[in-house]
């Protein structure tokens, strides 16, 4: 069997020439279709952007458990406004994983269509 790029001479199961590099037309590689879909990854890294930007709140130590919900975080709760208030590591880390984990998910989930 030959290249058709540049005739050099290849094994029959070949997909690439060994010389030119070129991919043989009319034989699959066995990961046609099996691209992840971009667009949803991108949507992914927007809210995981969105999620660090806008983080959950709670009560600080010392002060009865409270969720004191998502703020921007320059306008976190304060005290000059009658409360304080701490990042929530632990739902800050759920919600990241959790995005992250659906958007993979899903952009393996719909993988060779939205291109």
């Amino acid at each position: 069997m030959q290249c058709p790029s540049c005739g050099h001479r290849m094994e029959p199961e070949a997909r690439f020439c060994n010389h030119c590099g070129a991919a043989l037309r009319g034989r699959s590689d066995g990961h046609a279709g099996e691209d992840l879909n971009l667009p949803i990854l991108y949507v992914m890294v927007a809210v995981l952007i969105a999620a660090l930007l806008v983080p959950p709140w709670e009560s600080p130590a010392g002060e009865p458990a409270e969720f004191l919900g998502f703020h921007f975080i320059l306008d976190a709760p304060s005290s000059a406004r009658g409360g304080a208030g701490i990042v929530s590591r632990l739902l800050l880390t759920v919600e990241v994983t959790t995005i992250a984990v659906a958007g993979l998910y899903f952009s393996w989930l719909f993988r060779g269509k939205g291109r």
